[in-house]
């Protein structure tokens, strides 16, 4: 099977601009360091993955700090485009029209083992998610893109995974749900984060 690109979203480290639910327990400049961890810990996380991994950047690629994680994990750099998420993920995936894999990078837990699954979902079905424990997902991939689980959506509520495979059933395209994973959105996922780093230690 060929390897599939892997596409990783990611936001300049600007403090903020990242992370922003965070602040109020962190404050910016500490919910900017997170997300610095965080990005690192996803290429780390990523880095036997056998296909490409293309960083797809916001607002742009200019970033310095975006130059040099491309030069320390071999990443291609793009730039998203589009007026809301959805359709910077669509947009993104239609730039690979043989199929594709899209992550951020919130969640700590996934890793390459979770990437084949679905990879391997894909070559059976049109759509493939990671879900997350607070309702929306952590992977999305496409075999060629398609805007039904994008287009107008509202994001960052307890819906989007059910909503997205919802729109997909109307256009008549199947999907493949992978194992939930959690993602770190709100100061109360701090504290996970804190024992799972205790757990690596």
């Amino acid at each position: 099977m060929k390897s599939l690109p892997l596409l990783i979203f990611a936001k300049a480290p600007v403090p903020a601009t990242v992370k922003t639910r965070l602040i109020p327990a962190l404050g910016a400049d500490g919910a900017c360091t997170l997300y610095r961890r965080l990005l690192r810990h996803t290429l780390q996380q990523t880095a036997h993955w056998t296909g490409p991994r293309v960083l797809y950047c916001a607002p742009d690629s200019s970033h310095p700090e975006f130059r040099a994680l491309a030069s320390e994990f071999d990443l291609q750099l793009c730039n998203q485009h589009g007026d809301d998420l959805g359709m910077r993920m669509f947009n993104a995936l239609s730039d690979h029209p043989e199929g594709a894999l899209l992550i951020g990078t919130d969640c700590p837990d996934l890793d390459c083992s979770h990437l084949q699954q679905a990879a391997e979902a894909l070559a059976r079905h049109h759509s493939v998610f990671l879900p997350s424990e607070d309702g929306g997902y952590v992977l999305v991939g496409q075999q060629s893109a398609h805007p039904a689980p994008f287009a107008d959506m509202r994001w960052s509520q307890p819906d989007v995974m059910s909503q997205s495979r919802q729109r997909l059933h109307a256009a008549g395209l199947n999907c493949w749900l992978g194992p939930t994973l959690w993602d770190l959105d709100e100061p109360e996922d701090l504290s996970r984060l804190q024992l799972d780093d205790q757990g690596e230690s």
